[in-house]
């Protein structure tokens, strides 16, 4: 059995591990002179501190003296709460994105995301905004704050986040995500555009030659973010709704009227009860303001004859749509629900407490610590997708919040060398001794 959950050695918990701490001690410190707490250190325990899902940074303070966060995660001097939030409010959270990056090559080289290629060559990219920190009495410079009409303020961070998805694959693979701020604007869609903006500039720095299709919600079919998706080399299939594209809408409406360069696709799939019924429109405008934007519309009408039900899709993309394509097409878009589900959701109700107040800080406190919660997850993934041992571990326990209940009974109560022994240790089971009482 154990020849059989042997993972790929970089890939595994161990080595995960030891790639984030060494891609820590490449941060830079503004903090002048010798510090006593090195920066890589306080990274690595904020980042411990995630891995391990404490529920508060008090509770982490309270393991912060455990031989067993020296030896599995690498750390020489484990800060205080009080000098973690002082230490990672100075870090610049662009100084993190190399980490990151550190991690997907690790990925790309191991070749676990050569089974995430999905249509022509090309991954798929998710992009969604999300909400992490909200409260009306902490706030710091960077907060975006909404007045509201009776005089009160609510003080809030966002980001715009990004994982390559794919419609057969339970793992998502994260990238860094992009801090939403104030200056972005007032409103939901300017925000999120000029986020998008500075991600796809980022992106393509830092994966230049990545082949994506980007899929993301009705927001985004938008003039100045399509053109930023073509700029960039990105691929889209962008959802959109009659409501907010009428002139697009009206122009399908005249198309099928006329027969116009229609194409209409039905296939059965393995259900026979399931209808599914495609409406292709190659090369319409965009929208009114941008006629010089050419897309093709895609609506797809899925019928249960067996529940008497039906569901509407409707999406916009520069790629060509054939017969042979329009399923992958059609799966490709409805993907995008991926970086809600099982991203953002998993963040937010599966032990990692996103929207939990680590601490915030006078600079970018908040923002470092959710992007230290989602490396982890990062982290999670990889093992989740390329460490057979994780995943046994997992599925002899059942779900997720029970592995990580376990995995910090055995930090509070053993003397551990590795993450492997742990998962082991979960997987196989191992022999409880009687508390040896020190009454030294």
């Amino acid at each position: 059995m154990a020849g059989s959950l042997l993972a790929r050695k970089h890939l595994s918990a161990d080595g995960l591990v030891a790639l984030v701490r060494s891609s820590f001690a490449n941060v830079p410190d503004p903090r002048p002179g010798k510090a006593v707490i090195p920066m890589a250190d306080a990274l690595m325990s904020a980042f411990a501190m995630f891995a391990l899902k404490d529920p508060s940074l008090l509770a982490f303070d309270q393991r912060r003296h455990d031989d067993n966060l020296r030896s599995l995660y690498r750390i020489g001097r484990v800060p205080s709460d009080t000098q973690m939030r002082a230490i990672l409010d100075l870090v610049p959270p662009e100084d993190l994105r190399s980490t990151y990056q550190d991690v997907f090559r690790q990925l790309q080289r191991g070749k676990a995301l050569e089974p995430y290629v999905y249509l022509q060559g090309c991954y798929l990219l998710s992009l969604d905004g999300t909400g992490y920190f909200s409260s009306q009495k902490v706030h710091c410079p960077s907060c975006m704050r909404k007045e509201h009409a009776d005089g009160t303020v609510t003080y809030y961070h966002q980001m715009l986040g990004a994982a390559l998805v794919h419609p057969d694959k339970a793992e998502v693979i994260p990238l860094a995500p992009e801090p939403i701020i104030k200056q972005d604007g007032q409103t939901k869609n300017d925000c999120e555009r000029h986020a998008a903006r500075r991600f796809l500039q980022r992106f393509r720095r830092e994966h230049p030659h990545l082949p994506v299709i980007v899929v993301e919600d009705a927001l985004s079919a938008n003039g100045p973010h399509v053109r930023d998706l073509l700029e960039h080399g990105c691929h889209f299939i962008l959802g959109v709704k009659e409501g907010d594209h009428a002139y697009l809408f009206e122009e399908v409406r005249r198309r099928e009227d006329s027969g116009e360069g229609m194409k209409w696709v039905t296939i059965r799939g393995s259900d026979p009860q399931v209808q599914h019924h495609f409406a292709i429109v190659p090369d319409v405008p965009l929208n009114e303001a941008h006629l010089d934007l050419r897309v093709t519309f895609v609506r797809y009408l899925e019928i249960n004859e067996t529940e008497d039900t039906s569901r509407m899709f409707t999406w916009i993309t520069e790629l060509e749509v054939t017969a042979a394509t329009v399923w992958r097409i059609m799966w490709g878009g409805r993907a995008r629900w991926k970086i809600e589900n099982e991203t953002f959701n998993t963040l937010k109700n599966q032990g990692y407490r996103f929207e939990h107040n680590y601490g915030h800080g006078d600079q970018y406190l908040s923002v470092v610590l959710a992007l230290l919660m989602m490396l982890a997850f990062l982290v999670d993934q990889t093992q989740q997708l390329c460490d057979p041992l994780f995943r046994a571990a997992w599925q002899k326990l059942g779900t997720k919040r029970l592995l990580w209940e376990r995995l910090r009974g055995l930090f509070y109560d053993y003397r551990l060398h590795s993450l492997r022994e742990v998962y082991e240790a979960l997987f196989y089971g191992f022999v409880r001794l009687r508390p040896v009482i020190d009454t030294s």
